[in-house]
């Protein structure tokens, strides 16, 4: 029982592990093969205008620098030993992909002044968002810690700014709206899956 029980997790966190993967790939390719390459896929608002689409999704995976890329591949490996055991591999893909989508969209309509955005960060929010509101609904009161947690900080972002001091590490000003539109991707994801889980499950 216990194999099994390793064996999904395993299996569950192979997402997290691919994207995990081609960040560092796109970030070697970057940094000591090709200085040139992120420019073909960074988020970029001109260029997106111009019909390159993919740059909705393929921008989450560059990073500034190697702290930004440590800070954000750390953050997702704790998000999964945080929340693993909610997450399938049709979830988390899904939850991803919305996020990604959600949160470039977002700052594409309503953040003009956001020319470049590279980095996982707003879609982290999002995961994280989703795996406080699934201990909330397992009955877990942690869950209601960790979602005031990332609005207390999201909100002070909005005020006062982000830290300088990140700024500084990443070489980059910190994308405070990308947080916020991550945050909120996660959220609508959530409620949809909580509700469509649910209904599935009152049907049976």
């Amino acid at each position: 029982m216990k194999f099994n029980s390793l064996a999904l997790s395993k299996q569950h966190a192979s997402v997290v592990f691919i994207i995990a993967t081609l960040s560092l790939v796109a970030f070697i390719i970057e940094y000591f093969l090709s200085s040139s390459f992120a420019q073909a896929f960074i988020y970029h608002r001109q260029l997106i205008t111009q019909g390159e689409f993919w740059r909705l999704l393929s921008g989450h995976l560059l990073h500034t620098n190697g702290y930004h890329l440590l800070l954000n591949l750390a953050a997702l490996l704790m998000l999964l030993a945080l929340h693993n055991r909610f997450y399938t591999i049709k979830n988390y893909t899904f939850l991803f992909l919305f996020c990604s989508l959600f949160t470039s969209i977002g700052i594409y309509f309503f953040d003009s002044t956001l020319i470049k955005y590279v980095g996982l960060s707003g879609v982290l929010h999002g995961i994280f968002v989703f795996g406080a509101l699934m201990d909330i609904n397992a009955k877990d009161k942690t869950g209601y810690l960790l979602l005031l947690g990332i609005l207390i900080k999201i909100t002070h972002e909005q005020l006062y700014g982000a830290s300088a001091e990140v700024s500084n590490l990443i070489a980059a000003n910190v994308a405070i709206n990308a947080h916020l539109w991550g945050a909120l991707g996660g959220l609508i994801f959530s409620l949809a899956y909580l509700f469509i889980f649910h209904k599935k499950h009152s049907s049976k």
